[in-house]
């Protein structure tokens, strides 16, 4: 069990029933990447408008003025540990959002509770009714159900949302049916089918936006998310070449379960992140290059920051990159000279991209 707090509203990760906070509204999915998708599918169990609060009574006031003795329930997103996919390959699954991650988009979008449900043979074993009544009746008491269009869970994905709907209803707990969202390469929309089509009129999924990291297409990528998609990481010595040749980089150690892009260079927004909340990130402006570093035989791949401007010790800090638009693929240079000369243009680049980006 984990409590993770800030600013008074706490989430809580749970891999047991032990120290749940009951009654519940469940977010049923697996949300890697909390994408606009999965923000839909949270709201409906979301506290509208102030109205609930941890610390306020539990009356309520009906329509007609009377108070009734309603039980708070706390709005809580369930998902699976391991992944799913990553238990039946035996293969590990990179994710867009690591636990850390998760949790801290949950936090920012309301959400009170994250309850990990470990993902074994024994969950995989039960069949829909079980899972309703084993699950989400007898451990989450729970009192209203928010799943997307495309859910399926029990027993080999037997049950759909409409079975979810259907079995949820013999304990009076009312299940939101979501859409799915497509994405028509302006805006998101409501859509009640899945699109095959991969770059116009898609259904917003977490395997569309790996597919359009994978390909460096950031600016998709960013407005499938709802957001920036930001590497999160701790600085580390490297081999410290970059300043050798004028532009000194800030190594950076990332969760090795956090899903890489496309190796190459990008144009970032960096912060430094507080130990205190209270203290505001500051933004710097950079190039960021994921790869091996072919030019000084690099064996291994590294995610290397450049700032602009700025100098300094971050050794041991943490540090958010919010990738704005990938730049150019790796590429072996014949000299040092000619990967500074690169470097340089890059800067130029990169610094055009951001300022336009500032602009608009």
């Amino acid at each position: 069990m984990l409590n993770l707090s800030q600013n008074g509203c706490s989430v809580w990760v749970a891999s047991s029933s032990e120290g749940l906070l009951t009654p519940t509204a469940v977010a049923l999915g697996k949300f890697d990447g909390v994408h606009l998708g999965h923000q839909r599918v949270i709201q409906p169990v979301l506290h509208a408008g102030g109205q609930f609060s941890v610390a306020s009574s539990p009356q309520l006031t009906t329509n007609n003025g009377q108070l009734t003795n309603q039980e708070y329930t706390y709005s809580t997103v369930v998902t699976f540990d391991p992944h799913p996919q990553e238990f039946f390959t035996g293969q590990p699954r990179t994710l867009l959002t690591p636990l850390d991650e998760k949790v801290q988009q949950l936090r920012s979008l309301g959400v009170e509770q994250l309850v990990l449900l470990p993902f074994d043979k024994e969950l995989s074993a039960l069949t829909p009714e079980e899972f309703v009544e084993k699950i989400l009746v007898q451990q989450l008491r729970c009192q209203r159900i928010s799943i997307g269009q495309d859910f399926c869970f029990g027993e080999k994905r037997s049950g759909t949302a409409k079975d979810l709907q259907l079995i949820a209803a013999k304990h009076n707990i009312p299940v939101t049916i979501v859409p799915l969202q497509t994405y028509t390469g302006d805006s998101p929309t409501q859509s009640s089918c899945v699109s095959t089509t991969p770059t116009q009129d898609a259904r917003i999924s977490t395997s569309l936006i790996r597919q359009n990291l994978e390909h460096g297409d950031i600016e998709n990528a960013n407005l499938l998310l709802g957001r920036p998609y930001t590497l999160f990481g701790i600085v580390v010595q490297g081999q410290q070449l970059g300043r050798t040749i004028g532009f000194p980089t800030a190594n950076l150690q990332l969760p090795k379960e956090k899903f890489l892009p496309r190796q190459g260079v990008y144009a970032v927004r960096v912060f430094t992140l507080s130990e205190t909340s209270d203290v505001a990130p500051s933004e710097i402006l950079g190039v960021m290059n994921i790869g091996n570093r072919p030019t000084v035989n690099g064996t291994y791949s590294s995610a290397e920051v450049h700032l602009f401007d700025w100098s300094g010790d971050l050794y041991g800090k943490k540090l958010a990159v919010e990738l704005v638009k990938f730049l150019r693929p790796e590429q072996k240079f014949a000299s040092l000279e000619a990967l500074k000369t690169q470097i340089q243009l890059d800067c130029i680049v990169a610094k055009e991209v951001l300022r336009a980006g500032a602009k608009s």
